[in-house]
């Protein structure tokens, strides 16, 4: 069981998502939905998603960060 203060878990895939230009410019970035599923699960993503303070929208298969 994770408590609050645990450290929460590093996920290379997803940190190199995040550490992207595109994030960084604060523009968005784009992923599978299939791939996200694969590497991370949805619920997860969608949580990190909204921890970080981005927005998401879901279209055609693909998942679409708003980085801003």
């Amino acid at each position: 069981m994770l408590h609050a203060f645990a450290p929460r878990p590093t996920i290379p895939w997803l940190e190199d998502l995040f550490a992207a230009k595109a994030v960084e410019r604060g523009s968005g970035v784009r992923r599978s939905v299939r791939d996200v599923e694969r590497e991370v699960g949805r619920d997860f993503f969608v949580a990190e998603v909204r921890r970080r303070g981005f927005h998401l929208v879901e279209c055609g298969g693909q998942f679409i960060v708003i980085c801003n």
